[in-house]
C-alpha cells in the first residue's frame, strides 16, 4: 500500500510537472516578447552611438574606424549591459523609499516564514521580503544581481490566508519563470521610453489655459495677462514630432508588454490555479480586490510591470497599450471552470 502511494504520488507529482510546463506557442509568445523588450535598450543606445560609429569609419576619416556595424554592436553591449546594472539598483533606490511598515518582529518572522514556506512548494530560493505600508493591495517580485525581493503592502497582507498565499505564491512562481529577472534588468530602457511618451501625449494634447470667461474676469479686475508666448499648436507638432522619433523604440515596448509582461500575468495564474481549486479562488479574489480597492497611488509606478496587477493610470495604460481588460480577463479565466 505504502508502495502504490508513493507510485502516485511521483505520477502526481509527474503530472503537476508536465501541466506547469510551458506549451510551444507560450514559448514562442514568451521569446517574441523577450526579445522585443530586449531591443528597447539597444535602439537607445544606438541612437548616439551608430551615427557617431558610422562618422569614425573610412567613409569619415582616412584610418579605419568602426563604421555603423560597430556603432550597432557597441549599442548592445552599452545598452543592454547599462539597463541590466542600472536595473537592480533602480529598483532598490525606489523600494528605500517606500513608507515601512515597521512590522514587530513576530509578524515579519510570520510574513518571512510563510514566504520562505510558499518558496520550497514553488521550487525557489526565498526572496528577501519588505514589507510596506500602503492602501494598494498589491505584491511586486523584483531580481537581479543583487538578489531576489519581494515587496508586500500591509493592504495585501490583511487579506484571508487563501487570497493573500495565492497573491504571494504568484509573485513567487513568476521568479521562477525568470520573468522578474528580465523585467527588473530592463526597466530603465522601458520606463524612459514611456516617460518620453507620456511627454509627447501631454504636448498633444496641450490646449490654451485661460478660456474667454477667464479673460473677461481678468478684464473686471483690472489685469490681462499677454497672451500666450507659444501658442499651443506649437506644442502639438512638438509633441507629433517627438511621437515619431520614439515610435522604433514604442512599439518593441508595447509588444513585450502584451507578449512577455501582461502573458506572464496570464501563465502565472494558471499555475496558481492549477494548484486546487482553494487557490485559483483565492487568487482569483485577490486580482478583484487589488484592481477595485483604492489606493493606487500608493504603489510606484516603477514596479507596476513586476506587480500582481497593473495600477497604471489610464493615460499611462493607454501609452503601453494596455488597459484595466487585463485584470477582468485574467479574472473571467481564474473564476471560469476550464482549465487554464
Amino acid at each position: 500500500m505504502g508502495t502504490t502511494d508513493s507510485g502516485d504520488q511521483r505520477d502526481g507529482s509527474k503530472e503537476s510537472e508536465r501541466s506547469d510546463s510551458p506549451t510551444a506557442r507560450t514559448r514562442i509568445r514568451r521569446a517574441v516578447g523577450a526579445l522585443a523588450l530586449f531591443s528597447v535598450p539597444v535602439l537607445l543606445a544606438a541612437v548616439p552611438l551608430v551615427p557617431a560609429a558610422a562618422l569614425l569609419g573610412p567613409a569619415g576619416l582616412d584610418v579605419a574606424g568602426p563604421g555603423a556595424a560597430g556603432g550597432l554592436l557597441a549599442a548592445a553591449v552599452v545598452g543592454l549591459g547599462g539597463s541590466i546594472l542600472l536595473g537592480p539598483m533602480l529598483v532598490d533606490r525606489r523600494i528605500a523609499r517606500l513608507p515601512d511598515a515597521e512590522l514587530d518582529d513576530r509578524p515579519a518572522d510570520f510574513v518571512a516564514d510563510r514566504v520562505a514556506t510558499l518558496a520550497g512548494d514553488v521550487g525557489v530560493d526565498a526572496p528577501d521580503v519588505t514589507v510596506v505600508r500602503a492602501d494598494a493591495a498589491n505584491v511586486a517580485v523584483a531580481d537581479g544581481h543583487r538578489g531576489a525581493r519581494l515587496v508586500v503592502s500591509t493592504r495585501l497582507l490583511s487579506l484571508p490566508k487563501a487570497d493573500r498565499d495565492a497573491a504571494l505564491r504568484h509573485a513567487l512562481v513568476r521568479l521562477r519563470t525568470r520573468e522578474a529577472l528580465v523585467s527588473t534588468a530592463l526597466l530603465p530602457a522601458i520606463g524612459a521610453v514611456e516617460t518620453v511618451a507620456l511627454l509627447a501625449t501631454l504636448l498633444v494634447g496641450r490646449r490654451g489655459e485661460r478660456t474667454a470667461a477667464d479673460r473677461r474676469v481678468n478684464r473686471i479686475h483690472g489685469y490681462e495677462p499677454e497672451r500666450d508666448r507659444i501658442p499651443w499648436w506649437a506644442y502639438t507638432i512638438a509633441g507629433i514630432a517627438l511621437w515619431v522619433l520614439l515610435l522604433p523604440a514604442w512599439l518593441p515596448v508595447v509588444v513585450g508588454d502584451r507578449l512577455y509582461v501582461a502573458g506572464g500575468r496570464r501563465d502565472a495564474d494558471g499555475v496558481v490555479a492549477r494548484v486546487g481549486s482553494a487557490d485559483r479562488d483565492g487568487l482569483g479574489n485577490a486580482v478583484a480586490f487589488a484592481s477595485d480597492a483604492a489606493g493606487a497611488a500608493d504603489w510606484p509606478p516603477l514596479l507596476d510591470r513586476l506587480s500582481l496587477v497593473s495600477m497604471a493610470d489610464a493615460e499611462t495604460g493607454r501609452v503601453r497599450g494596455t488597459s484595466r481588460q487585463e485584470a477582468r480577463a485574467r479574472l473571467a479565466r481564474l473564476r471560469s471552470k476550464r482549465a487554464l
